[in-house]
Order: C-alpha cells, then sequence, then structure tokens
C-alpha cells in the first residue's frame, strides 16, 4: 500500500513538473511569435496599439518638415554668401571677366598690370560707400575707428638672376613688409608710401591684402527671419610663387555671421521665429520617445534572447546560432537610435541658429540631413512586412557580404590605376592633377561619362606620354566595364534569383522558426560527440557544420 501511495505522489509530482515545462515553453512561444510580429498582427492578436509605428510616421512627417524649413533658409544664406564674393570680385579686382579662371579669378602677365590691379584695388576700396549697391560698409573696432586695409608683400632676402648667363644668386629666406591703409587718406598714403611699391619681380613672391567688410543680409526678411549681420574678411592674392611671367590674382572671403545688435523691425518676423523654436522643441520631444522606446524594444529583445537560449541549453543541450541571435539584435532599433539622436542635436543647433547664438548653419545641415535620410531608410523596415517589398531587403542581405569582398579586390586595382595616372598623366591633364581628381575621373568613366573629353584633353606634346595614356584609359575602361562591373552585377542578380527561388518553394527553417511552428525535430549535441575540429557557421544558416561544407549557401 505504501508503494502505491509513493508510486502516486511521485506520478502526480512528474505530471506537475511537466505541466509546468509544457507551460514554460508555452509562453516562452508565446512571447516569441508576439515580438516577431508586425504591427498590425500585434493589433488584431492583443489589441495594443502600435505606438513605436505611430511615432515613426510622425517623426518622418515632422522630420522632414524641419529639414524643408531650414534648408530654404539655408539657401538664402548661402546664396547671399555667393553673389557678396561674385560681387567683391568684380568691384576688385581689374578686368575680371565674372568666371573664376581655373582655380584663380585672374592673371596678369607685365609688371603694369600688377601695378594697374594692385591699385585698383586700392581705389576701390577708398570709394567702396559709392560704389557699391548692397547694404556693405568699412569695418569698425571697439572705438568706433575703421578698420585698415592691410598690405603685406613677401620675398627673398636677397637675390639676382641673370638668365642669359644662366647664373643666379638667391637667399632662400623669406622676409615680409607690410603697410596699413586708411581709406580716408588714400592719395596721401600711396605718395607717403611710394617706396613700397618698387617691386623686384624677380624676387617678389606674393603680395596679400586683406581688408574686413561689414554687411545685413535683408533678404531673410522676406520669410519672416530676422536679418544676419555678417563681417566678411576679405584676401586677395598676388601669387608670384612659380616665377613663370604669369601672376595669379585670387580673391577669398570668408564670412561669419552674428546677431545684429541694434535692430528694430516691424512684422510678424519674431513671431515667426519663436513657432519655430516651438516646432523644433517638439521634434526633440517626438525624437526621445522614439529613441526611449526603440531602446525598450531592444532591452526587451535581449531579456527574451537570454530566455531562449537557456530554455535550448536546457532543453536540448545546444546553443543558439549566431544567425537567430542576430534575430533578436534588431539592427533597425539602432539605425532609428541613432537617427533620433542626429535629429536631436541638429535640432538643437538650429534653435540656436534661429535665436542666433550659433552660425554653424554646415554642421547642422550635416546632422539634419543625416537623420533624415536614416529616417527614411528606416521606413524600409515596415515594408520588409510584405512579401513582395521584402525582395529588396533580403536580396541586400544575401549579397552583401559577397559585394564588399568583390569591392575589395577591385578597390586594389582601382587603386593601382589611380596613383598611375596621377604620377605619369598629372603633368599633362587637368583631370589627372590630384588623386582625388584621378579618383573622381576614374569612378566617372566608370559609369560611362565624359569618356571622349577625357581621351580629347590630353596635351599631345610628349608622344610617350601620349601613347601611355590610351593604353591606360582603354585598358581600365576594358576591364572595368566589361569585367568588373558585370560580375558586380551578376553577384546581385544571383543573390536575387536565390531570393525568387525559396520565395517560390519556401526558405529552410532555422531553428528559431522550427520552434515557433512547434516542430520537435532539434538534434540534440552531446558534448562527446562533438568533433575536434572548430565548427564554422554560415550566414544564413544555424546548424553547426565542418568548413569544409563552405560551398553549401542556405538562406533564410
Amino acid at each position: 500500500m505504501e508503494l502505491l501511495v509513493r508510486y502516486l505522489d511521485r506520478r502526480d509530482s512528474l505530471r506537475s513538473i511537466m505541466t509546468q515545462d509544457v507551460i514554460k515553453e508555452e509562453s516562452l512561444r508565446d512571447d516569441l511569435k508576439y515580438y516577431f510580429m508586425s504591427p498590425c498582427e500585434k493589433y488584431r492578436a492583443r489589441r495594443q496599439i502600435p505606438w513605436k509605428l505611430a511615432v515613426q510616421i510622425l517623426k518622418i512627417i515632422m522630420i522632414t518638415t524641419q529639414l524643408i524649413l531650414f534648408g530654404l533658409n539655408n539657401q538664402l544664406v548661402v546664396s547671399y554668401k555667393e553673389e557678396n564674393t561674385m560681387a567683391l570680385k568684380n568691384l576688385f579686382l581689374k578686368d575680371y571677366s565674372g568666371v573664376d579662371e581655373d582655380d584663380y579669378s585672374v592673371a596678369v602677365y607685365t609688371q603694369q598690370g600688377v601695378y594697374d590691379s594692385l591699385y585698383h584695388v586700392l581705389d576701390q576700396y577708398s570709394q567702396l560707400g559709392r560704389l557699391s549697391v548692397g547694404p556693405i560698409t568699412y569695418a569698425e573696432d571697439e572705438d568706433g575707428s575703421l578698420l585698415p586695409l592691410v598690405v603685406c608683400k613677401e620675398y627673398y632676402k636677397r637675390g639676382s638672376v641673370k638668365p642669359s648667363d644662366d647664373a643666379y644668386d638667391i637667399d632662400a629666406q623669406l622676409e615680409t613688409a607690410c603697410m596699413s591703409h586708411n581709406p580716408k587718406t588714400a592719395n596721401q598714403w600711396r605718395a607717403e608710401n611710394s617706396s613700397f611699391f618698387d617691386l623686384d619681380f624677380y624676387r617678389l613672391v606674393d603680395i596679400k591684402i586683406t581688408f574686413q567688410l561689414k554687411g545685413i543680409n535683408l533678404q531673410t526678411v522676406r520669410s519672416r527671419e530676422l536679418p544676419d549681420c555678417y563681417a566678411f574678411f576679405v584676401t586677395i592674392m598676388f601669387d608670384n610663387q612659380c616665377h613663370s611671367g604669369k601672376v595669379k590674382i585670387f580673391l577669398d572671403i570668408d564670412a561669419l555671421s552674428s546677431a545684429c545688435r541694434d535692430w528694430k523691425i516691424s512684422g510678424t518676423a519674431q513671431k515667426n521665429t519663436h513657432y519655430l523654436l516651438v516646432f523644433d522643441g517638439f521634434v526633440i520631444l517626438v525624437c526621445l520617445t522614439s529613441a526611449v522606446l526603440c531602446t525598450r524594444s531592444i532591452v526587451l529583445a535581449v531579456r527574451l534572447l537570454q530566455r531562449f537560449s537557456r530554455f535550448f541549453r536546457e532543453n536540448y543541450n545546444r546553443k543558439v546560432c549566431e544567425d537567430d541571435q542576430n534575430e533578436f539584435l534588431n539592427g533597425w532599433y539602432v539605425l532609428v537610435i541613432v537617427s533620433d539622436l542626429l535629429a536631436i542635436v541638429g535640432s538643437i543647433l538650429k534653435m540656436e541658429i534661429q535665436a542666433k547664438s550659433l552660425t554653424s548653419y554646415d554642421v547642422c545641415s550635416i546632422f539634419l540631413g543625416t537623420s533624415t535620410l536614416m529616417v527614411w531608410v528606416g521606413v524600409i523596415r515596415y515594408l520588409g512586412y510584405f512579401q513582395k517589398y521584402n525582395v529588396l531587403i533580403l536580396t541586400m542581405k544575401a549579397a552583401f557580404p559577397k559585394v564588399l569582398r568583390f569591392c575589395c579586390c577591385a578597390g586594389m586595382i582601382y587603386l593601382g590605376y589611380t596613383f598611375c595616372g596621377w604620377i605619369v598623366l598629372g603633368p599633362y591633364h587637368e583631370k589627372f592633377e590630384g588623386l582625388s581628381r584621378v579618383a573622381e575621373c576614374l569612378f566617372s568613366l566608370v559609369n560611362g561619362d565624359d569618356m571622349f573629353t577625357t581621351f580629347a584633353q590630353l596635351k599631345d606634346k610628349n608622344t610617350l606620354v601620349w601613347l601611355f595614356s590610351r593604353v591606360y584609359l582603354y585598358s581600365f575602361i576594358s576591364l572595368f566595364i566589361y569585367m568588373v562591373l558585370s560580375l558586380f552585377i551578376a553577384l546581385i542578380t544571383d543573390a536575387y534569383e536565390t531570393i525568387k527561388n525559396y520565395q517560390k518553394d519556401g526558405f529552410p527553417l532555422t531553428d528559431l522558426q522550427k520552434f515557433l511552428r512547434e516542430q520537435k525535430d532539434f538534434p540534440v549535441v552531446e558534448e562527446s560527440s562533438q568533433p575536434d575540429v572548430e565548427p564554422g557557421y554560415s550566414v544564413f544558416c544555424c546548424l553547426k557544420r565542418v568548413p569544409e561544407n563552405d560551398d553549401i549557401l542556405i538562406i533564410s
């Protein structure tokens, strides 16, 4: 009788343990199924509102609107700087044609031309108030005095050159002499310092003229924003470093914007600025909410992965494979969090710019532009829930490792052509003058752009270089267009065809998918039966295998 009682108790305890294990397994399966559902499926399953989806849709609309508003304002700023640069070039550069010659603005070839251009700058600067049609004038210091124009000439300390005798005597040490110019005493200043302009051209290296101007960007009033005050740091340089008989003249401008100290404006410009600040603050709030929700999802996914790994280890004595682990660690959430952080930083910078505390338009543009790019790329995640739209994501995922390895190999050849073209063709072709320009030229050739111009622009004064350029260009175009580019496309096409076949015939099931479908055919791996060889893992398959089977690729 006692034996029967013990047996019944033991059976009940075993049933209780088995029941608990079944409940635990079903609970884990339900949580996994719910985690991998789409937002619409989650709503139908538990009537839970997809807050993350709603926040993402709202964030896309707001960030895109914010970007457009900032872009329109930034275009006004950029156009103001560019048009002022063009106006100053026409004012201060003698015989400026309106178009820069290569990387410089004007070139002169005679001594009288240098003197005329130099005096032209000084005369125009003295008459700036009567010549300029824009709101631009001389800069002042804190005491209200006009900041002077500074002329500096740099020349060799000592030297004599006799080309007829093939002789020269040069002291390579450079000396600099500077003079200040007050616009109110222009004529007197030039007469008193006439010796400063007695130039020894064989010793002269360059002449640099620097001055500062002030201006106000009034066109922003039309967009209901407060105008900015600008300080223009102008540098005009006469470059004679080559001593080739050609003096290049450059005009560079650094524009620095700031809030005007004393201003008065009627209308709605100030109110519009307040509305924009409120809108930017709301964008920051939405991005913070999105980042918190995505961080919470990542934390929940990590906990769910730990439960699933513990279950597999306890019941099947196995580890969860790397690809199944990656299913839990959702890269889309990381992308959304990064885009949220960039949008928050960009919005803060934009608010500072609106409040006239900062002038970093370019930095703000980078943050806002990158965040908007990532936000729109993140939309692909929701399109991936539909089978027809999911082809792009699966094809990119399958082809990316192969394409990356292929690009590394092709990149070595590309770099070789880049260095070779720069050192050989650089002195004879403007598209090969620098490494970056060579890389850009070759990339355009790969895409079939500007081919005839690249061939035709080469100077044929050197027959050997001309012949080498033909072999160089023909070999590069033939190799990269007919072979490299074709293989690149073939890799992507092969991955696409593989995905299409799997969508038609069905994808191989991983351990995670089998568990979700309540299949029990998990091979239990005993410690003693494991091979001595270190197992490898395929990119898409969850089963352990020996490296010799690497030629088999299974895509899920």
